[in-house]
C-alpha cells in the first residue's frame, strides 16, 4: 500500500472516530477532505477499499448532528440564517422545474444532486458552531485546494497546454477545477497576516501550491476572480480607517510578495492566455461568450419559466447558427449566471439574488458589530470571507458553475462566521434567563 493511501486511512477513520467522541465537526472536515482528495478517483484509489467515502462522511454529520441537536440548535438555528430559506426555494423551484424541463432525465439527476447538496450545507452549518470550528473548516478548504496545486505541480501540462484530470467530483473541467482554488488565495492572505509564526509558513506554502496550479491550469477567470478579491481586501487593509498596528505595512509587504511570487511561477504561456483578455479576436479572447449569453434572454423570451438543466445545450442549435456555436453542436453558456437563469428562469434569479443581499446585509451587520467591540481580526475575517465568495463569482462569471458545490461552501463559510462574531453573542444578550445557549469549550459543545 502505498503511503498516501495509508495516510488517508488512517486521517479518515481517525476523523470518524473524532466526530462521535471528540467533536462533530471533525466528521464536516473530513466530508471537504474527501471531495478534495476524491479517492475513487486518484492512482492511489486502487489500493484502498472501495468504500463510499462521500457518503459516509456526509451520514456522519447526520449522526451527530442528531445526537445533539438541540445543542447545535442552539448555537446555529437555521431559522437565524435567512439564505436557507432562499436555498431551499431554489430546490422548490429545480423541482418544479419537472413541469418544463427541456431535458427532462438530466433535469432530474441534477435537481437531486442539487438537493443532497443544500441538505449537506444545512448540516454542515450547525457544526461549524465555533469561532474553531471554523479555523478548522477553513484550513480543511484550504488543504484540500493545496493537494489539487500540488497535482496539477505533478501532472504538468498536457499538449495543450492545460491540467487535466486532477478535478473533484462535480469539477472535473479543468476551468472548473481552477475556479475551485480561487477563494483559497485571499483566506491564505489574511492567516498570512493575521497568524503566528507557524501559521504563517504553512499559508505560504500552501498559497505556493496553489498559486503554482492556477498558473498551470490557465484559467483566465479565476485569474481575474484573484485578482479583483485580493485587490478588494488589500485596498481595505490599505486604506480602511479600522487599523492594527503594522497593517499598512504589512499589506505592502504582500503586495511585493505576492507580485514576486507570482512573476516566478508564471510562464510564457501564463502570460500568453492573460493577454489574450485584450484580444480583438472574439474565438482567442472569449469575447465571443457575450453571443452564448445574449442567446439566454432569447430562450426566455419563449421559456420565461426556465427550460432546466441541459436546456440551454439541447436548444442551442435552435438560437445559434452554427459559427456563432463555434462549430459545437451543443454549446454551453458559459456563465454561472446565464446557466441560473436558463435553468431556473427569471424567478430562480431574483430567489438567488435575495440570498446574497441577505447575506450581505447580515454580514455588513456582523462587521458593524466586531468593530463596537474592537474586534478588527474578526471584522478582517468577515472581510476575507466576503472576498473569498467574489472571488468565486467573478470566476464563475465566465463557467457554469451555479450549483457548484464550492459556491455554496463560501456562502456557508460567511454564514458561519456572521453566526459564530454576531448571531451567538445577539442571542446571548437577549437571553435574559442565563444558561440558554451551550457553552463551546475547546471546539466541543459542553451540554
Amino acid at each position: 500500500m502505498s503511503k498516501f493511501a495509508l495516510l488517508f486511512l488512517t486521517v479518515f477513520f481517525g476523523s470518524l472516530i473524532a466526530a462521535l467522541v471528540y467533536s462533530g465537526t471533525a466528521a464536516l472536515v473530513i466530508y471537504q477532505l474527501v471531495y478534495f482528495l476524491n479517492p475513487d478517483d486518484r492512482w492511489w484509489s486502487a489500493v484502498i477499499p472501495g468504500l463510499r467515502y462521500s457518503m459516509i462522511t456526509v451520514l456522519l454529520m447526520m449522526l451527530v448532528v442528531a445526537l445533539k441537536f438541540r445543542d447545535y440548535g442552539r448555537l446555529a438555528p437555521w431559522s437565524e440564517m435567512p439564505i436557507f430559506k432562499y436555498m431551499i426555494a431554489l430546490v422548490i423551484l429545480y423541482y418544479v422545474g419537472y413541469l418544463y424541463a427541456v431535458n427532462l432525465p438530466l433535469h432530474k439527476a441534477y435537481s437531486f444532486q442539487f438537493l443532497k447538496l443544500v441538505i449537506i450545507m444545512m448540516i454542515a452549518y450547525k457544526l461549524i458552531y465555533s469561532e474553531r470550528a471554523l479555523t478548522a473548516c477553513l484550513w480543511a478548504y484550504v488543504i484540500g485546494a493545496t493537494y489539487i496545486g500540488y497535482l496539477a505541480w505533478l501532472n504538468g501540462r498536457n499538449a495543450y497546454g492545460r491540467v487535466e484530470g486532477i478535478g473533484m467530483v462535480d469539477a472535473p473541467d479543468a476551468n472548473h477545477t481552477a475556479a475551485a482554488l480561487v477563494p483559497a488565495a485571499v483566506i491564505l492572505m489574511y492567516y498570512a497576516w493575521l497568524g503566528n509564526m507557524k501559521v504563517r509558513l504553512l499559508a505560504l506554502f500552501c498559497g505556493a501550491f496553489i498559486a503554482n496550479g492556477l498558473v498551470l491550469i490557465n484559467s483566465r477567470g479565476a485569474f481575474l476572480g484573484v485578482a479583483l478579491s485580493l485587490t478588494v481586501f488589500l485596498f481595505y487593509m490599505l486604506f480602511s480607517r479600522y487599523q492594527q498596528k503594522g497593517q499598512r505595512a504589512a499589506a505592502i509587504l504582500m503586495i511585493v510578495v505576492g507580485i514576486s511570487g507570482g512573476l516566478y511561477v508564471a510562464d510564457d504561456l501564463f502570460w500568453e492566455r492573460v493577454q489574450t483578455l485584450q484580444s480583438e479576436d472574439r474565438n482567442v479572447s472569449g469575447a465571443s461568450r457575450l453571443a452564448f449569453w445574449w442567446a439566454t434572454f432569447d430562450m426566455m423570451d419563449d421559456y420565461p419559466l426556465g427550460i432546466g438543466v441541459g436546456g440551454y445545450e439541447t436548444l442551442s442549435p435552435v438560437y445559434m447558427d452554427e459559427e456563432t456555436r463555434g462549430g459545437v453542436e451543443h454549446r454551453a453558456v458559459h456563465s454561472m449566471w446565464f446557466q441560473g437563469l436558463a435553468e431556473t428562469g427569471w424567478q430562480g434569479m431574483v430567489v438567488f439574488g435575495f440570498l446574497l443581499l441577505s447575506l450581505y446585509r447580515l454580514s455588513r451587520r456582523a462587521k458593524r458589530h466586531v468593530l463596537e467591540q474592537e474586534n478588527t481580526r474578526a471584522y478582517f475575517k468577515l472581510l476575507a470571507l466576503e472576498c473569498a465568495l467574489i472571488g468565486f463569482l467573478v470566476a464563475g462569471s465566465f463557467i457554469d458553475r451555479f450549483r457548484a458545490e464550492i459556491l455554496y461552501w463560501m456562502i456557508l463559510f460567511l454564514a458561519a462566521a456572521i453566526n459564530v462574531y454576531y448571531l451567538q453573542d445577539k442571542a446571548s444578550r437577549s437571553d435574559t434567563g442565563g444558561g440558554k445557549y451551550p457553552q463551546v469549550a475547546n471546539g466541543r459543545v459542553d451540554s
